[in-house]
């Protein structure tokens, strides 16, 4: 993660990151070109009510606009590759996986179900960053909600403003094997591909998702996906999904997946090393020594 000390140099860094001329990011955000200029240089802030603006179509965490555009800037901390904050460098990285499980009860009602005609443009538009998303699998996505409610959530800031989300998708098995030996891949899943999970005899959860913008949102939205494995009823499950993010190879050792394939890395559309890799298993034993914590 990199240190912002002012909201001039994120904009110019934003606009490094996303290959926007001063005049791109005007006509993105409704502005004219000496506005952008002004912001850059620090001689002026964002007014107020242009922030909400700012953070729908850049998808900034709205904290971190909040705590740059200020007569005396809070220092954070933000990494672009993965839309994530931190207010110190030691509370950049993802923490141990046991970080998780030692609350595991604690909650926040800033996590929601997740509802597709309200939600999903934010989320699109963060997806699309790191992830192909063809209409098949707007209609996968679609439909898990209503099949699965209770793993695709979404979770906001104090204020109402998108923080995170996840999108799992109850498949069947056919499709778990061929994600599996990479006979396709989660681009090519469809609604044939999706079962009720409720009537199986074994369950198969496919992670498509799972992300928030700092590690205080990412510990209450995964541990809600924690406690429902621990009190699912059928503990005949596999958990698989398919990782890019190079933050979480670490995590998903600790938990005790297992990685069944992975590629060399790559440079997606944004420039970025990537290592995609697929990753299955269930968190029984991570989650057996909870009485410990």
């Amino acid at each position: 993660m990199k240190k912002y000390n002012s909201i001039g140099k994120l904009f110019i860094d934003y606009r490094i990151f996303r290959d926007l001329s001063q005049s791109d990011f005007a006509s993105k955000i409704d502005v004219d070109i000496r506005t952008i200029q002004r912001w850059e240089s620090n001689d002026t802030l964002v007014k107020q009510e242009k922030e909400e603006d700012i953070v729908n179509i850049t998808l900034f965490p709205y904290q971190l606009i909040r705590n740059l555009n200020a007569l005396k800037p809070i220092p954070t901390y933000y990494d672009f590759r993965i839309n994530k904050y931190a207010l110190t460098k030691n509370n950049s990285e993802l923490p141990e996986a046991s970080w998780f499980k030692g609350q595991l009860e604690n909650k926040t009602k800033r996590v929601r179900l997740f509802n597709f005609e309200k939600d999903f443009d934010p989320i699109l538009r963060y997806l699309k960053f790191h992830k192909e998303v063809p209409k098949n699998i707007i209609q996968v996505i679609r439909e898990s909600i209503n099949i699965l409610p209770e793993m695709n959530l979404f979770i906001a800031d104090e204020l109402g403003f998108y923080s995170g989300h996840t999108l799992f998708f109850p498949i069947n098995e056919q499709a778990f094997d061929n994600l599996k030996s990479k006979k396709i891949m989660e681009r090519d899943l469809s609604l044939k591909d999706l079962v009720n999970y409720k009537f199986q005899d074994k369950v198969f959860l496919y992670g498509f998702d799972i992300s928030a913008d700092c590690n205080h949102n990412i510990f209450y939205i995964f541990n809600q996906v924690l406690r429902f494995f621990r009190d699912l009823p059928n503990q005949n499950y596999t958990f698989c999904a398919t990782a890019l993010r190079y933050d979480t190879e670490k995590l998903v050792d600790e938990m005790g997946l297992e990685v069944i394939w992975k590629e060399e890395k790559r440079t997606n559309q944004l420039g970025l090393e990537v290592t995609r890799r697929f990753h299955a298993g269930n968190f029984k034993k991570f989650l057996s020594d909870l009485e410990l914590y």
